[in-house]
């Protein structure tokens, strides 16, 4: 377990006695009068509840579910550059790449192709780029992994589209759920990173709160995903710093990423992604799997399937 530091928890201790006093108060007030104690009672412990883990910050943690209705919409499923400083793959400008969930009616619809002189790229990478951006250039269909079912890995998890993300908050845990395929992410809260990760889909990913932020660690991360939609790929040093704030007045989700992997990268990097607040109901399901084949023989990657049984 994170523990803050001494100081932080000598600056909280008149706050504790506080609570202590205000907690003692309330009980006094229930034995006596039953309804406006037990107000005060709850309005204690819920405070209490939102204590930060971290520093002195008293500001209360965000709620990104208020309830089981509320999820949250990516508004594209490319990243958005930085406003300076190194940045994400983006389109060829010979190639301009307008996401359908951007411009549903794209006068100009056609596959990604990556710009390879973006200057973050590895020479490796950017040959594992050009050779997914022939792919797209060649007129067969371009599929990513996202539409075969897979797990897109993180930070692409971010870029999943069509359907709300729903997040489910504990004192222990955050957890993101993408509604169209049930892709399943979660943040253990206020610990260290486990001294040996084995890794998976989605990595291992610790985080904390910071005010009004969610801050989310992230390593461990499978090589069989990729950063992006380009299918740029990574090495198992990719290390993804993720920081989920709502703004606007709560209308919008903004998450800033910051990427190193010295492997893959010249050089660290960063994105944002943006996500609307919607009210489309509680999460329903919806399977990816089925009728999901390749129906044309246009050579698409196959989709998962269990080697053996989960239990």
């Amino acid at each position: 377990m994170i523990r803050a530091p001494a100081a932080a928890t000598a600056a909280r201790a008149p706050l504790r006695k506080l609570v202590g006093h205000m907690s003692g108060f309330a009980l006094n007030l229930t034995s006596g009068r039953g309804l406006i104690g037990g107000v005060l009672a709850s309005l204690v412990c819920a405070g209490a509840a939102l204590w930060p883990a971290r520093g002195a910050d008293t500001a209360p943690a965000p709620n990104f579910s208020p309830d089981s209705t509320t999820g949250w919409l990516a508004q594209d499923d490319e990243f958005i550059p930085p406003p300076n400083g190194p940045g994400p793959v983006t389109y060829d400008p010979a190639h301009p790449y307008i996401s359908f969930y951007k411009l549903r009616r794209n006068p100009n619809p056609s596959f990604r192709v990556a710009d390879l002189g973006n200057p973050i790229l590895q020479p490796w990478t950017r040959e594992a780029l050009r050779k997914a951006n022939e792919r797209a250039l060649s007129g067969k269909v371009a599929s990513i992994p996202k539409e075969r079912c897979w797990p897109v890995g993180v930070p692409a998890f971010l870029l999943y589209p069509a359907t709300p993300v729903y997040f489910i908050q504990t004192p222990k845990q955050v957890v993101m759920i993408w509604m169209q395929d049930h892709q399943v992410r979660r943040v253990h809260l206020d610990v260290p990173h486990s001294a040996k990760v084995t890794p998976s889909w989605f990595g291992e990913s610790v985080g904390h709160y910071e005010g009004d932020t969610l801050v989310v660690d992230t390593i461990g991360v499978s090589t069989n995903t990729y950063v992006d939609n380009y299918q740029t790929p990574h090495t198992d040093a990719l290390h993804v710093v993720e920081r989920f704030r709502m703004i606007d007045d709560g209308k919008t989700l903004e998450v800033n990423v910051h990427v190193e992997d010295p492997g893959a990268f010249t050089t660290p990097w960063n994105a944002i992604q943006r996500y609307q607040r919607v009210q489309q109901g509680p999460m329903i399901e919806v399977v990816c799997a089925e009728n999901n084949g390749d129906h044309f023989h246009q050579g698409l990657e196959p989709m998962p399937q269990a080697d053996k049984p989960d239990f």
